[in-house]
């Protein structure tokens, strides 16, 4: 009886896990519909400037401003790197980890210099126990960060990268490209390189803006907010992705305790036949036994 006691106690521990797996399911679920629906809105707006300023920007030489000059040498760069707060969803984490510690060891490889700027703790807790040079560390900011802390971020990088203490900046996180998938995604914040328009003016005919003031003081004035509207849509793709990945994880989860549960009950009847039984062929020879006596 102690072997039954023992799987149904295995049982109980294993319904609790599922439990809680679906209650992490369904916040992660209600987070998702809060964020996605932010990411969403905010697309259109970054994809309407992106447009804006890579029509501007192939109108003007690059020389007009600083942020649009590329370096003839690079040897100190910085990386903006992302990860989730908690753990619980699966891969993802991992997964922007591992990119991050290849692309560093990639530019060390080529005589670069590089330094981290993390966002969540999972990467801190990762990089500032091994050795990587880590600048700055933001932890708890996902769904309170406002546009000020944004151009905050944004200026400090501007200012390391006229001072010449850094002369690239990337930045590394998860675009949220479905429910299932989420990929990470590693893009260059300065140099500023306005995206290309090369489709969109192949199927509109080439549209060209009318602009007040001139095309150059106007791409002045966006280029840093460009860089913001980067960073701010990164975040929102990152804690999309994440909330996306704890779902599923959870869903596999409770998919796994059900799954274990109905081996574990298997076995619990096996077991409780197999005693019943037992006991039986006990009764039956001692009845035998008292016969014969």
């Amino acid at each position: 009886m102690a072997t039954l006691r023992d799987i149904l106690r295995k049982i109980s521990a294993v319904k609790k896990t599922r439990q809680i797996t679906k209650a992490m399911n369904m916040v992660a679920a209600a987070k998702l519909r809060n964020t996605q629906g932010k990411m969403e809105a905010f697309d259109p707006y970054a994809t309407k400037f992106a447009e804006v300023l890579g029509n501007l920007a192939s109108r003007l030489e690059p020389d007009i401003h600083p942020l649009l000059v590329k370096r003839e040498e690079v040897s100190k760069v910085e990386l903006l790197h992302f990860t989730a707060d908690r753990g619980l969803c699966g891969s993802f984490n991992s997964n922007l980890i591992n990119e991050a510690e290849k692309w560093v060891r990639e530019q060390e490889a080529q005589g670069r210099s590089c330094t981290l700027t993390l966002v969540g703790k999972k990467g801190k807790e990762y990089f500032t126990k091994r050795d990587f040079n880590v600048r700055e560390v933001f932890t708890n900011i996902y769904g309170k960060i406002d546009i000020s802390f944004i151009n905050n971020m944004a200026r400090g990088f501007i200012d390391r990268y006229l001072s010449g203490e850094v002369d690239e900046v990337y930045m590394l996180y998860s675009r949220f490209v479905s429910m299932v998938r989420q990929q990470p995604t590693l893009v260059k914040l300065i140099p500023i390189e306005p995206p290309s328009t090369g489709e969109g003016e192949a199927q509109g005919g080439g549209a060209e803006y009318l602009c007040e003031p001139s095309a150059e003081q106007l791409l002045i004035e966006l280029l840093p907010k460009h860089l913001s509207v980067q960073i701010y849509n990164a975040f929102l793709q990152n804690e999309t992705s994440e909330h996306a990945a704890r779902m599923t994880a959870m869903d596999n989860a409770s998919k796994n305790c059900s799954e274990m549960i109905d081996n574990l009950t298997l076995v619990y009847n096996k077991a409780r036949q197999a005693a019943i039984t037992a006991e039986l062929m006990d009764i039956v020879g001692g009845a035998e036994a008292l016969k014969k006596a």
